[in-house]
């Protein structure tokens, strides 16, 4: 049974199955959380809710965990987070001033090879109390590590369920998925290279304290940054692998500028099925979901939940890519997307991720 679970706007999509919490079945705090889920029983998922008590989800930045459980991101649990309902009704949303509703900007699909026209662009998959999810992300440069950067710059909510939960489970970037893609070597078609687990995340304090599923609560500060790896024994990084990553441009000002913006995905609501990256084109407008917090940006687009954390990237005239947003929320129905202004609090995050993995 496939459900919609909102955060922070725009949702990402689950699929119910036997990872449903049951309380009491494990301690969130164990020091040994890989240890729990080699104990879990046989025809539950490995790393799955059932070992966890939710009612202690993890919350604070110290307490991220996230151990690696092999194979449990095949081909049939990926398809199983890629479609969902709608999510949000921008209507009900709480304004401050705002630029005029921009007008819907038909979501196209970005030509493939994704290689060579999106090498930035993957899907990210992880768990929820309810089931597996999927949201979007993009590898972006590490200031500490020029050319071999393991960062990758998604929503906050795709990695931590603001106020009222916490970290999220099993997340993995897969860079260029295509499920339409050629298989190679028997490895995963859809993930032609690789799985890469997060063993860090860091969103903003700003969003674990006051992001909600509810009118856009937080969504001004909804950023998060990973850092990935692969298989134990590789040697090459995120970006080498790909080709390519996104500077970060902070403190950018879009509002009335003749740039265009390209958002790009993966939309899993209807009609799209998450299985193919989608991109809009259009010149953001200023966007306001509370007088007390920062304005973002919004922009039209007719992608749907699933591309939420998907990278807002301009071309600098070296042919160089610019992340200068990433999704948060969108209106219902699908006619345009909103994203954070990234400013100090941004760049503290990649600043700190970056740092915590300095000459390692």
């Amino acid at each position: 049974m496939l459900v919609a679970v909102v955060a922070g706007g725009l949702a990402y999509t689950v699929t119910k199955n036997s990872t449903r919490p049951q309380g009491g079945s494990g301690s969130i705090g164990s020091a040994d959380p890989a240890g729990a889920a080699r104990r879990a029983d046989p025809g539950r998922t490995p790393g799955g809710w059932q070992d966890w008590n939710v009612r202690g989800w993890l919350r604070g930045a110290a307490d991220f965990v996230n151990p690696v459980v092999d194979g449990l991101w095949g081909p049939e649990r990926m398809a199983g987070a890629a479609e969902g309902e709608r999510s949000f009704d921008g209507s009900a949303m709480p304004r401050g001033v705002s630029d005029p509703e921009p007008d819907a900007v038909s979501a196209r699909p970005v030509p493939r090879p994704y290689g060579e026209q999106a090498p930035t662009a993957g899907r990210l998959f992880f768990d929820t109390p309810k089931g597996p999810a999927a949201c979007s992300g993009t590898v972006v440069r590490d200031p500490a590590r020029p050319g071999r950067s393991n960062l990758v710059w998604t929503a906050g909510h795709c990695v931590h369920s603001g106020k009222d939960g916490g970290w999220l489970r099993n997340i993995v970037f897969v860079p260029g998925f295509d499920k339409s893609g050629p298989a190679a070597g028997g490895r995963n078609s859809a993930a032609p290279l690789g799985i890469w687990w997060a063993d860090w995340a860091q969103t903003s304090q700003q969003w674990i304290d006051h992001g909600t599923s509810s009118a856009g609560a937080g969504a001004a500060f909804d950023f998060a940054v990973l850092h990935v790896r692969q298989a134990a024994g590789a040697t090459r990084s995120l970006e080498e692998t790909v080709g390519a990553a996104a500077d970060v441009g902070f403190d950018a000002e879009l509002s009335g500028s003749r740039s265009l913006v390209d958002i790009v995905g993966y939309p899993a609501g209807r009609p799209f099925d998450g299985s193919s990256l989608f991109h809009c084109a259009d010149r953001p407008g200023s966007f306001s979901v509370a007088a007390d917090q920062p304005d973002m940006y919004r922009m039209g687009c007719t992608m749907t939940e699933g591309s939420s954390g998907g990278g807002w990237l301009v071309r600098r005239g070296d042919g160089g890519l610019v992340l200068v947003s990433n999704t948060s929320l969108g209106s219902r129905p699908a006619a345009w997307l909103a994203g954070p202004h990234l400013g100090a609090d941004a760049r503290r995050v990649l600043t700190s991720v970056s740092g915590r993995f300095a000459g390692k």
